[in-house]
């Protein structure tokens, strides 16, 4: 496992809960760090097989484009679409930075950070997988009827690893 970070990327944008904020503007930075498995990009030397940092600082300059009032909310945002586009990421962590925050005194900045892990343990075998999905992630691995899924969920919670799954999964008929 490594870490890809682009750390100090900084923006003008119109983020603030005050509308003054939204209209005036102000300066932020945004440090992302993601922990994925490179080992095989950096043993082919191949830039599609790992997270390409250019996609990641230009998923974050669309984001601070989208005015907020607050920082979670970008956080949120730049976590969900890297997400949704890096399917590797085992851990991800987000600091929005606001420099010079409209408090009516000197403060160099005011941030928020927000970690997540993705690597979750199977409930019933106990081995670890990667699920990026909130709640259940079930159908992306197969259907399993309603009734065995409740009679599962009953018995080993919502986190369960695609070995486990697969002997429950319909088989579709051959005529």
């Amino acid at each position: 496992m490594g870490l890809i970070a682009l750390e100090g990327m900084e923006f003008y944008a119109y983020h603030g809960f005050y509308p003054e904020e939204q209209l005036i503007g102000g300066d932020y930075i945004i440090d992302v760090y993601l922990d994925t498995d490179f080992d095989d990009a950096a043993d082919n030397d191949a830039l599609e097989v790992t997270i390409n940092y250019e996609t990641i600082y230009r998923i974050v300059k669309v984001e601070m484009q989208k005015n907020s009032k607050l920082l979670e909310s970008i956080a949120r945002r730049i976590i969900d679409k890297i997400i949704g586009i890096c399917k590797t990421v085992q851990a991800l962590k987000v600091r929005v930075t606001k420099k010079n925050p409209p408090l009516g005194a000197s403060v160099q900045r005011a941030y928020i950070e927000v970690e997540e892990s993705y690597v979750v343990k199977c409930h019933k075998c106990s081995r670890p997988f990667l699920s990026h999905e909130r709640g259940d992630c079930w159908t992306k691995h197969g259907k399993v009827y309603p009734e065995t899924k409740a009679t599962l969920i009953r018995s080993f919670g919502p986190n369960i690893c695609y070995n486990c799954l697969v002997p429950h999964f319909i088989k579709s008929r051959v005529d």
